[in-house]
């Protein structure tokens, strides 16, 4: 049995949940695919898959062996490309985990220029506002925002943009423009209950330092609700200027306190513990870098 043909039978299976979907990703027959997984269990003495109503799930030494084999393979394309210089393309799937609203805002719409670069190259995108496990789910980049938690992470800032007040013109002209971070007290703020948010907020202007708390009677758990909420005119927001980048060119939604300062948001790329960033990793995240260099709320 061909030793890189049944590590990269078994990822696919890991990664695709299924022997069916692993076959479709593969180009191969679903019997060539059991069988590979047999004959793989077999010469390893373990089970390496638990089949189940929901689908096939690793075993713990199934999720050890797809760890390493996945590393593995990307060290064997990342030798074809260093051998073959500058003809070298990139192959294979790239799996990413990010933000639902960030990367339905800025990352996939341009997608298709990241693809038409790399033809022989797929993405999985995962969406998800908390953070996933980036090995179990065999994620080779994540864009997260904020202070990350995990120092054991490989992580490296590649944007940054504002955080502003900022409400609908129509709830401005209902409830008032705050002309000082207190006035928020007054007002109904909506409360973005997740790491990155919060009720306790600092603004800064030139040498003044005031900390204000706001309230609301409306708590949401993730960005497309405080999005939903501020462009219904339910109240205003402590948001960064990317969840709102086309409404405020547009004037949807209008920032005030603009003369205040609030701590920045960092777009953090972070790769699994452990592994240094693939060709596939590094050209995703130069792409998303490159575009988001002149957008909105850049830093």
């Amino acid at each position: 049995m061909d030793k890189m043909v049944a590590m990269e039978t078994l990822v696919a299976v890991v990664e695709a949940g299924s022997f069916s979907g692993a076959a479709r990703l593969l180009e191969v027959g679903q019997p060539a695919v059991s069988k590979t997984v047999a004959q793989l269990e077999e010469q390893l003495g373990v089970r390496l898959l638990i089949r189940s109503t929901r689908g096939l799930t690793p075993t713990e030494a199934g999720t050890r062996f797809y760890e390493h084999a996945r590393r593995a393979i990307e060290a064997a394309q990342e030798a074809e490309m260093a051998a073959r210089g500058s003809d070298a393309q990139l192959t294979g799937r790239l799996r990413v985990s990010a933000a639902v609203t960030f990367a339905r805002m800025h990352v996939v719409p341009y997608l298709g220029r990241f693809l038409a670069e790399h033809p022989q190259l797929s993405v999985d995108v995962l969406l998800e506002d908390g953070n996933v496990d980036l090995m179990a789910l065999g994620v080779d980049v994540a864009l997260r925002m904020g202070n990350l938690g995990d120092s054991s992470m490989t992580a490296r800032r590649i944007a940054q943009s504002r955080r502003v007040v900022l409400g609908s013109p129509r709830y401005f002209e209902q409830a008032g423009e705050p002309m000082s971070p207190a006035d928020l007290a007054s007002h109904q703020a909506i409360v973005y209950d997740r790491q990155g948010g919060g009720t306790t907020w600092a603004f800064r202007h030139g040498s003044t330092e005031i900390s204000v708390e706001v309230s609301g009677r409306l708590r949401v758990t993730a960005a497309e609700g405080v999005r939903a909420a501020v462009l219904g005119d339910l109240g205003v927001a402590i948001a960064s200027e990317w969840m709102f980048a086309p409404e405020i060119a547009s004037g949807a939604v209008r920032p005030v306190l603009t003369e205040w300062t609030l701590p920045a948001v960092d777009l953090w790329a972070v790769f699994p513990a452990g592994r240094l960033p693939g060709a596939k990793a590094r050209a995703f995240v130069a792409f998303v870098e490159a575009t988001l260099r002149d957008a909105p709320g850049q830093g």
